[in-house]
């Protein structure tokens, strides 16, 4: 797997893009007139540190953060934030919210856990099956999901990190100043998170997406209603934008936000058969992966069971180590490794803008 490049997308903005699987995400760079706005942090403060050097060696621009965006509040796009103690750091205000909900002290203790469980031998994993077998369900999701944490989320040091919140906030859109260039922020949330939002740079014509967009993998819908996260990808073809920054994945054009929609519609019909057919949302995520190559095809379970709650008229609310579990017994207990998708293997109208990307 190779490691995170700096991309240079004209007139003052890059993209740094990282490879690999769970949490390995994008961000961006705007700068103008020795002012500069970046575009999500990174998981920890070692990553997030690796790329504001890298952003530094590239402009003399980033050698000053004045502000962050935090485009949703998943820790792979805000928990680097304390890296920039002097930046603004602006998101949706529910974004601002739904960040106190996961504490990165608690990510770390869980990986920890799972670390534990898994170097413990069946003697002491014996009271975690007893309670299993007895019906408690957090202890039977921490026994199953154990493997599956440790591949996903082992890579990342979260005892290093401590949030630091946004400081400013809006609803609805915002314009902020960057040098001489508008930077449009636009909430199309609650989709994948309940926050969700766009960063539109007309002058570069240009958008990152934050995760609104995959490319190469599988989405994943935390929050839903899936027909919002339909409406936010026709928000996107609507722009007047070129290049488009997926939150994870290689870079792309509308032909990826085109793709996304189409995903989204085509797994709507496949829950509302499957609700219709008595289906349980596994049953309906096997289905609907035999024609969906991707990586991390373990994702598609919580968004048709998002899904499926959407139609029951149910809330989102549900246990992170639940769905973890769900996922894990989906993938068969840890997830693919991070590598490419042979050529062979990618749809490039599903995933990928056409001429492959970087």
């Amino acid at each position: 797997m190779s490691g995170p490049t700096l991309e240079a997308l004209g007139d003052g903005a890059y993209a740094y893009l990282q490879r690999g699987g769970w949490g390995f995400s994008n961000a961006g760079l705007i700068t103008s007139g020795g002012a500069s706005l970046l575009v999500d942090t990174l998981y920890d403060m070692r990553l997030t540190q690796q790329m504001l050097a890298t952003m530094r060696r590239a402009t003399d621009d980033a050698s000053r953060i004045d502000a962050v965006v935090n485009t949703h509040a998943n820790g792979d796009h805000c928990w680097g934030n304390r890296a920039l103690p002097d930046a603004r750091i602006i998101s949706s205000r529910a974004t601002a919210e739904e960040m106190t909900e996961l504490p990165p002290k608690l990510m770390h203790a869980l990986v920890r856990g799972a670390r534990a469980i898994g170097a413990a031998g069946p003697i002491a994993r014996w009271p975690l099956s007893l309670l299993k077998r007895l019906g408690v369900r957090r202890a039977g999701a921490l026994l199953d999901a154990a493997p599956f944490i440790v591949d996903a989320f082992g890579a990342f040091d979260f005892g290093e990190v401590t949030l630091r919140a946004p400081t400013q906030t809006f609803e609805g859109s915002l314009v902020l100043t960057v040098g001489d260039k508008e930077v449009h922020l636009i909430q199309v949330g609650p989709a994948h998170t309940r926050g969700d939002t766009l960063v539109y740079v007309p002058a570069n014509r240009l958008v990152f997406t934050g995760d609104v967009l995959f490319v190469g993998s599988h989405p994943i819908m935390w929050e839903g209603p899936l027909e919002n996260w339909v409406r936010a990808c026709s928000m996107l073809l609507a722009l007047d934008v070129d290049v488009v920054v997926p939150g994870h994945g290689p870079l792309t054009d509308k032909s990826g936000v085109r793709a996304m929609r189409d995903y989204w519609v085509e797994l709507q019909r496949a829950v509302e058969a499957g609700h219709a057919a008595g289906a349980s949302a596994p049953e309906i995520a096997r289905s609907f992966l035999a024609s969906h190559e991707g990586a991390e095809p373990e994702r598609i379970v919580v968004s048709v069971d998002t899904a499926l709650r959407g139609l029951a008229n149910e809330g989102s609310s549900r246990d992170p180590l639940i769905l973890l579990a769900e996922m894990a017994r989906f993938a068969g207990g840890k997830p693919p490794s991070p590598t490419a998708i042979t050529e062979s293997q990618r749809n490039p109208t599903m995933y990928e803008r056409d001429g492959g990307a970087t």
